[in-house]
């Protein structure tokens, strides 16, 4: 198995080989794009294309947009291929509001123009949609895929690979993992090693693997490739790291972080920090585990990051897209019912060490990861043949 991406070549990025395999073949699919602005009028003329600091939106046009319109919405046997905008709701997997623009200037409604009349929509945004999209999806029945954060490393990789594939690869750690009782993972700054333990307490391990086939409403969270967990309880303590300059300790207790402790810094971040958990609690709710599966290149996105084997995240704040119980009710103010990743990956966390990461499962402890590196019994799962069926 090659552990380098330095060492993987990857097929040119392909519109219609990536739609294809993550949503099967086209029959007559009404699709749609979405992207998020600051000013959402600004998609009349395309008008935000004037826009340089808009990249990642300037893609969802000269990608999908024009790909659709260069041939790919013949390819792929779908119809439609309009794009839309919405505001922009600053902060990951808000709740989205209902306006949206189309190109003529239309406002209109997601909810009353959107949802219902499409069967698949593509959203390439700023800020992830996944949470909410996966809520409407329930809703409305339609299909769809979140891609935030949409740069030129993702395209050339992680969306150029096969998700045949990575669905396979994710589903052995799946098998891997499942029903593990709990993880333990070992942090070092500044010399002293911090541990968080994370409660599973036997939980079925879940996989997001980039594919959504016909049959069944879901929204794709692209590029993909992870296992997770929504836990039951933690505590434990683990370092956060605010800026390129500043490091605090979150201290949990009761599956939620209710402190942050003073490393080194601007000290005001961790005040406000404190401030906000005082505020809302739930904030500060332990609502995702994930590891990576896949073996890509870091893209400087935690979308793709966060998908490296090696790697891995905890989540902050609503969970209700994974399976979990926080909702976006639960908190105080709607502008706090994100989820937030917490990436550990050694090009963006180089002041944090990752000496080891534990499952503890059926008795047994097991490392999975050394130093942002795969262990061989984590390799050993890669390497081995899915059960008939799977």
């Amino acid at each position: 198995m090659i552990l380098d991406a330095n060492e993987r070549t990857f097929p040119p990025f392909s519109l219609t080989r990536l739609l294809t395999t993550c949503f099967g073949a086209g029959n007559g699919e009404k699709v749609c794009i979405l992207i998020d602005l600051p000013n959402p009028a600004d998609m009349e003329d395309f008008k935000f294309l004037e826009d340089e600091t808009l990249s990642i939106q300037n893609y969802g046009h000269e990608i999908f947009y024009k790909g659709f319109k260069a041939g790919g919405l013949e390819a792929m046997n779908w119809t439609g291929g309009e794009i839309y905008a919405y505001k922009e709701t600053g902060g990951s997997n808000l709740d989205m509001g209902d306006e949206c623009y189309d190109v003529e200037g239309t406002q209109l409604s997601l909810d009353k123009d959107i949802y219902p009349k499409y069967d698949i929509i593509l959203t390439v945004s700023t800020f992830s949609a996944t949470a909410p999209l996966t809520a409407k999806c329930k809703e409305f029945g339609f299909r769809g895929a979140t891609l935030h954060g949409l740069n030129q490393i993702i395209l050339d990789t992680g969306l150029a690979v096969d998700y045949n594939l990575v669905s396979e690869d994710a589903e052995k750690l799946r098998l891997g993992l499942t029903k593990a009782d709990r993880f333990e993972i070992d942090f070092e700054v500044e010399s002293k090693i911090y541990t968080l333990i994370l409660h599973t307490n036997g939980q079925e391990a879940q996989k997001s693997h980039g594919l959504c086939p016909p049959g069944k409403p879901d929204v794709a969270n692209l590029p993909a490739g992870e296992v997770y967990f929504v836990p039951e309880g933690a505590e434990g303590v683990f370092p956060f790291k605010y800026d390129e300059s500043t490091i605090g300790l979150l201290h949990v207790a009761d599956g939620k972080i209710f402190k942050s402790q003073f490393v080194y810094g601007d000290y005001a971040e961790i005040e406000d920090h404190n401030r906000r958990l005082k505020e809302d609690p739930m904030i500060g709710a332990l609502g995702e585990l994930g590891i990576g599966t896949q073996v890509l290149p870091f893209s400087g996105r935690d979308i793709q990051d966060e998908k490296i084997l090696g790697t891995i995240h905890v989540a902050t704040g609503r969970d209700d897209h994974l399976g979990g119980n926080i909702t976006p009710d639960l908190f105080k103010e709607h502008k706090n019912a994100s989820h937030d990743d917490v990436l550990y990956a050694p090009h963006k966390t180089p002041e944090i060490r990752l000496p080891e990461a534990r499952m503890v499962k059926d008795g047994k402890t097991e490392v999975l990861i050394r130093n942002y590196k795969p262990t061989p019994y984590m390799v050993s799962f890669f390497e081995t043949e899915l059960p008939a069926g799977s």
